[in-house]
């Protein structure tokens, strides 16, 4: 099996070890991910800039590359940079949770969503910010389970969510807005964007991710690609 990693924290940060480690007994690991943090770019990409791309030391038995770009871009270099073809793409795990849907913003979810128009299936992964390497533990049960249920045949792309003590999995959907939004001024013209963790509209309703993860379990959530409403479209297509 070959594998592509990316994240949107950074090359040189703990959580893409920890997955990349992984991942090498699974097959033959590439990671292409970005020089600096991109959280938060979604599925941006860079058409307007010439940016950096370069080989680089990252583990034993992994080639990488670092690129001064986006999640998505990462992927795009991956496949048609490199001219590679992958059977798997990964990306994560993510300082940070990625639930509800706050996942629009993610640079994390991006990168699967990128991965998907090339056809490959492809795993979000993250945790709470000080639980990558507890949730890295739990890798060889959350794959365990996506190859019993044939899950990549059902899908390409799912989200995963893993707590740092794991009661189990749940297959979930997505839930309400994760955190509140708000603007900071921090002097002058310069503002920040702040945000707080708020309770979902739906506490008992253990199907929602942002419900599920805070009791304690696994999340595993299958996303899709159309963003169409087929039900309006079908409802006024021309006959």
């Amino acid at each position: 099996m070959r594998i592509l990693i990316t994240n949107d924290d950074g090359i040189d940060t703990l959580g893409i070890r920890l997955l990349a480690e992984w991942a090498k007994k699974l097959g033959e690991v590439t990671v292409v991910a970005p020089k600096v943090g991109q959280s938060a770019k979604s599925h941006a990409i860079e058409i307007v800039q010439a940016f950096e791309i370069k080989k680089v030391d990252f583990m034993e038995g992994v080639t990488a590359y670092s690129v001064d770009s986006t999640p998505a871009d990462c992927i795009r270099f991956g496949f048609n940079g490199l001219k590679q073809t992958y059977d798997l793409v990964l990306s994560g795990i993510n300082k940070g949770v990625n639930v509800g849907a706050d996942i629009v913003y993610s640079g994390t979810v991006g990168a699967v969503f990128e991965a998907a128009r090339f056809g490959v299936p492809a795993i979000a992964f993250s945790a709470f910010p000080d639980g990558q390497e507890a949730a890295s533990q739990y890798f060889d049960e959350v794959y365990a389970y996506i190859v019993k249920n044939n899950l990549l045949k059902e899908n390409l792309i799912y989200n995963v969510n893993i707590p740092e003590n794991s009661k189990g999995i749940r297959m979930t959907y997505e839930g309400a807005m994760y955190y509140s939004d708000g603007f900071e001024c921090v002097g002058g013209d310069m503002y920040h964007q702040i945000g707080e963790i708020i309770p979902d509209e739906c506490p008992e309703d253990m199907d929602r991710d942002t419900v599920a993860l805070h009791a304690g379990y696994t999340t595993i959530t299958p996303l899709m690609t159309s963003r169409t409403n087929m039900s309006v479209f079908k409802k006024f297509q021309t006959k």
